[in-house]
């Protein structure tokens, strides 16, 4: 560690002895007393290094979060397109979640995907409102974006039920069943009730295994159900 010598000389300032004739013994006094304070600032100075080098070691960086967004391009946008039904939204809610991951508070490493997940959401919450009193009718004009994000034949069709729930009926089964958020931390980012998320979910459930296009084996749609009770 590089000695700082302005703060050397500061200390030293403050410890010279007011009459250059007090003599020996007031000499060494205020050597031991540059010497303690000296010792003092130096431990202080060490203890503040390590601290950010465990933080460093502990907490995500702004560089941890675009290598995730950059890495995991292709399955953030897929949620944030499945959030919203709109590639323009999407993008912004995109962007929008990786500036709030970068400018926010320090947060885990190894939570940093997770976090990364959640900014998105709260993204789209704060875009399109969703509410659940409140339908909305579906667009069809981003199925052709899902499809190219999508991998494994089939999944199109899976997509394609999940875009044609409502939007609230859409953030409960996205943040639920493929996030698996529980009902009181979707009520939370949501901020409805525990009521309102239950009784969504279970109607969005409804809907997708209803629907002709969907590809769940007989298997999952009972595990998915038991699940909704």
């Amino acid at each position: 560690m590089e000695l700082n010598r302005s703060r050397v000389m500061t200390v030293l300032s403050f410890t010279q002895p007011a009459n250059e004739g007090m003599g020996s013994q007031s000499g060494r006094v205020n050597e031991r007393h540059t010497a303690a304070e000296l010792e003092t600032k130096m431990m202080s100075d060490w203890a503040s290094i390590k601290g950010h080098e465990q933080e460093a070691i502990l907490y995500a960086s702004s560089e941890d979060f675009r290598r995730i967004f950059s890495e995991d391009l292709d399955g953030l946008y897929r949620l944030s397109l499945l959030l919203t039904r709109d590639s323009v939204k999407a993008e912004h809610c995109f962007v929008s979640g990786l500036d709030d991951c970068v400018a926010g508070n320090p947060v885990f490493r190894e939570w940093a995907h997770s976090w990364a997940k959640r900014a998105i959401i709260q993204s789209a919450i704060r875009e399109l409102k969703p509410r659940p009193s409140r339908p909305s009718p579906a667009s069809p004009t981003v199925f052709g974006d899902i499809d190219q994000l999508s991998s494994g034949r089939g999944q199109h069709f899976e997509f394609d039920s999940v875009l044609r729930l409502e939007d609230h009926e859409r953030f409960v089964f996205v943040m639920s069943f493929l996030e698996h958020y529980s009902e009181h931390d979707c009520a939370l980012l949501l901020r409805w009730s525990v009521r309102d998320v239950r009784d969504v979910r279970t109607r969005a459930l409804e809907k997708v295994i209803g629907s002709c296009n969907t590809t769940l084996s007989q298997e999952e749609m009972c595990h998915a159900w038991e699940k909704a009770k």
